[in-house]
């Protein structure tokens, strides 16, 4: 099973947004991330119908934050994409009347959507800012390297 990647690309996206002073446009947005403009706006779609972002068509248009992303949660983004699977481990469905396969079924299902709802607190009290925050943080911390190792030579 292919991994559904959306999230974090989205996420890296409306990142990407905040940092600029216009607009990203789904070319630009398609080429940064080695996909089709045609997936970009049919992903940001659901971020913009919950108003989470806003587009512009023509010259200096392009996707744009419509809140701050202080005020968006990683679970308001994932929701907005669709809540794509969060697990790739399936149930076997093989032998239904199988009194042990129903138990194994069982308790994966119980165990699965506990560790769903983990996650979906977990992502409610994350905001994309938080993020933002780690990626300033980062780029501190890279830049101390480089200024250090630079004076090294």
């Amino acid at each position: 099973m292919a991994r559904d990647n959306r999230l974090s690309r989205i996420l890296h996206v409306l990142i990407h947004i905040d940092q600029r002073d216009r607009g990203m446009t789904s070319e630009e947005i398609g080429a940064m991330l080695g996909t089709n403009p045609v997936v970009v706006r049919r992903t940001m779609a659901g971020l913009r119908d919950r108003g989470y972002v806003s587009s512009e068509k023509g010259h200096g248009g392009g996707w744009r934050l419509a809140r701050p992303l202080k005020l968006l949660t990683l679970l308001d983004v994932y929701e907005a994409i669709g809540e794509p699977a969060m697990f790739a481990m399936g149930l076997a469905e093989d032998h239904r009347q199988c009194l042990v396969e129903g138990a194994v079924n069982n308790t994966l299902n119980e165990t699965l959507n506990e560790a769903r709802q983990l996650i979906l607190k977990r992502f409610q009290s994350v905001t994309i800012a938080d993020i933002a925050a780690d990626v300033q943080r980062r780029l501190g911390a890279h830049t101390a390297t480089s200024k250090i190792a630079s004076s090294k030579k």
